[in-house]
Order: C-alpha cells, then structure tokens, then sequence
C-alpha cells in the first residue's frame, strides 16, 4: 500500500469481495467431487489416495515421513494414518521407519502403487483438462496461477519434503 492509498474497509457478510471467494470454494469442491469420482469409477482410488501415491512417488527414494505427507494431501494425522492403512492393505504402500530417527514412520511406494497411480495419473489428467482447463480461457491462466501462488505463500509455506538417512 501506498502512501495515498486508504486501507480497504474491513469484511463483513455480504461485501462483494467475498464472491472471488465463495467462487474458489464452489469451484474447487465441484472438480475436487468430479475428478474423486472419474479416479474411484476407473481405478477404485479416492482423490487422496491419488494424491497421498503422488506425494510418496515424487519423494526422494519414493518414501516420505508421515508429517510432510499429512501436509501435503492436507490431512490430520489420524486422517493421514487411516489413508496410510488403507494404501498398505490395497499393497499400494509400504510403511518403513526412518533410518535417521528410528521413531519416525515413513510411506514407502510399492511397485503395484507405482503402477496403479501410472495408470490413475492418465484418468486425473484428463479429468484436470476436461473440469477446470477446458472451462478456463487460456488468456486467464497465467493470472489464475500467479494469483493463486501469491495467496499460497501469504497463507505460508507448506509441506516439507524431509529426506530420512538418504
């Protein structure tokens, strides 16, 4: 803010600037629920499954800490764990300890998980392209991502990607 510029007046309900807002959420819940039920119809994989198996499989070594992971799939870690337990009965994952700190629990990607989210990536990409790319004029896009980044990092930083004994 400038010297010049007054401050905006505080939010209250019905203030017009809350629509940009309330048209994130409905947008981001109506493709969240669309690309959750194209991964469940064709691979029988939640849309946090599918992100908790990308996480583990863009990790160094393919293995993550718990912590990093519940951050990343935006998840408590009770919620985390039931995801993990899930993962590991369907042989998707793995739980490992950590070699650095034999207290800390690791996800470990199977080579059948690498595989199912292979097969899965190719359901989300299309699903990505067809809910929110094909409705989005591609002269806005590069705004919607400097926009949405700005208010990524305001908001602050977000999972760590921890490496254990590697």
């Amino acid at each position: 803010m400038t010297v010049t510029e007054t401050p905006a007046p505080p939010l209250v309900a019905g203030d017009p600037r809350l629509a940009p807002w309330r048209a994130f959420l409905e947008a981001h819940a109506r493709i969240s629920r669309r690309l959750d039920d194209d991964l469940r119809a064709e691979h029988d994989l939640s849309l946090p499954e599918y992100d908790a198996l990308l996480a583990i499989a863009e990790s160094p070594d393919r293995r993550i800490r718990m912590r990093p992971l519940s951050e990343r799939v935006i998840l408590s870690k009770s919620g985390i764990t039931r995801l993990i337990d899930r993962l590991v009965a369907d042989g998707l994952v793995e739980r490992g300890t950590c070699l650095a700190d034999a207290r800390g629990a690791e996800a470990i990607l199977t080579p059948a998980g690498l595989d199912r989210l292979r097969a899965a990536s190719q359901t989300h990409l299309r699903g990505i392209e067809a809910h929110f790319l094909f409705a989005v004029d591609p002269v806005d896009l590069a705004a919607i991502g400097r926009s949405m980044r700005a208010v990524s990092q305001h908001a602050g930083p977000g999972a760590v990607r921890e490496r254990c004994g590697r």
